[in-house]
C-alpha cells in the first residue's frame, strides 16, 4: 500500500493517520524489525524507518541514543534496506527518513533504485532542501518514489509554497523549532503552520515533533492529516527491561495513539 492510499483510507474514516518512527538496527537488526511489526500490529498506519547516522542534527537525545546503539551494533545501509523489505512485506506502508550524506555516499540513483526495490514508498530528507535536490528529484521520478521535504514555523510563505510544490506523498510540518522529542504539550505553532500549508497544496500534511500519547495524538489529529511519533515509541524500547516488555509497550502505545486519532474532532 502506498502512503497516498493510506492517507485516503484514513480520510475516508474521518481521521488522521499515525506515522510511527523507529531507527533501523535498534536495538538490533532483527529487534528493530520486530519493533516495527509490533507498532503496525498496535495500530500505527505508516512506519517511518530512520537510517542511523553519526551526526543527527534534527534528532533529540532519545533518537540519538537509539541511533548510537544501532551504529555500535554495526548496522549498515544495506541492513536498513533489508529491514524496510521485511516490514513492507507485511503490507504496511514504509517510508525512509535519512540525512543526505549517506545517500550521496551510496549513490543517489543507485539508492533510489534499491529503496524502491525494498518496497519503500518514499523518503523524508530533513537536511535536504528542494533547491539542492536535483539528483534526488530526478531519481525519485525515475523510480516512482514519494519525496517529503520539511517546512517549519520559520519558513516564509514563499518558501512553504516552493517546498510543498516539490513534495509528493505528503508534506512534513515540523511543529516546533529545535530537535525531536516527546513533550508535555504539543506546539501552539503547529495549527498555524498547517493552515499556511493548506492553501498551496492538496497533499496531506503530517505534523511531527513532540507527540507522546493518545491525548496529544487526538489534539494534533484534529487539524493535521498525519500524526508523526518517534521519541515516545523509541523510549518504549529504551526503557524496557527485556525485549518482550519493549514489544508489549510498543503495542500498547501504538494502540493508544490509534485510539487518539479516532477520537479527534476534525
Amino acid at each position: 500500500m502506498s502512503i497516498s492510499v493510506a492517507f485516503e483510507k484514513a480520510r475516508a474514516e474521518g481521521r488522521a493517520l499515525v506515522v510511527g518512527c523507529m531507527p533501523a538496527g535498534f536495538p538490533t537488526v532483527e529487534g528493530s524489525i520486530e519493533s516495527m511489526k509490533a507498532m503496525a500490529a498496535g495500530g500505527v498506519d505508516v512506519i517511518e524507518v530512520e537510517l542511523p547516522y553519526s551526526d543527527p542534527v534534527m534528532d533529540g537525545p532519545v533518537i540519538q541514543q537509539a541511533s548510537e546503539i544501532a551504529l555500535a551494533g554495526g548496522v549498515r545501509t544495506r541492513d536498513t534496506l533489508r529491514i524496510i523489505e521485511a516490514v513492507a512485506s507485511t503490507g504496511v506502508p514504509v517510508v525512509l527518513m535519512t540525512y543526505w550524506n549517506p545517500i550521496e555516499k551510496y549513490g543517489v540513483d543507485a539508492f533510489a533504485r534499491d529503496l524502491a526495490g525494498a518496497g519503500a514508498t518514499g523518503m523524508i530528507t530533513p537536511d535536504l532542501i528542494p533547491d539542492e535536490a536535483d539528483e534526488w528529484l530526478a531519481a525519485s521520478d525515475a523510480y516512482q518514489l514519494d519525496r517529503t521535504f520539511l517546512v517549519s514555523p520559520s519558513s516564509t510563505d514563499a518558501r512553504v509554497a516552493m517546498t510543498v510544490a516539490h513534495c509528493r506523498g505528503f508534506v512534513y510540518a515540523t511543529a516546533i523549532m529545535g530537535v525531536t522529542g516527546a513533550r508535555e504539550q504539543t506546539s501552539s505553532a503547529a495549527p498555524e503552520l498547517v493552515a499556511r500549508i493548506r492553501p498551496v497544496t492538496d497533499l496531506p500534511v503530517g505534523v511531527g515533533l513532540g507527540v507522546r500519547d493518545g491525548a496529544q495524538a487526538a489534539e494534533v489529529g484534529g487539524y493535521a492529516d498525519g500524526v508523526i511519533v518517534g521519541s515516545a515509541l523509541v523510549r518504549c524500547v529504551l526503557d524496557a527491561p527485556d525485549e518482550a516488555a519493549g514489544l508489549a509497550a510498543l503495542r500498547e502505545l501504538s494502540a493508544d495513539l490509534a485510539r487518539g486519532v479516532r477520537t479527534a474532532t476534525r
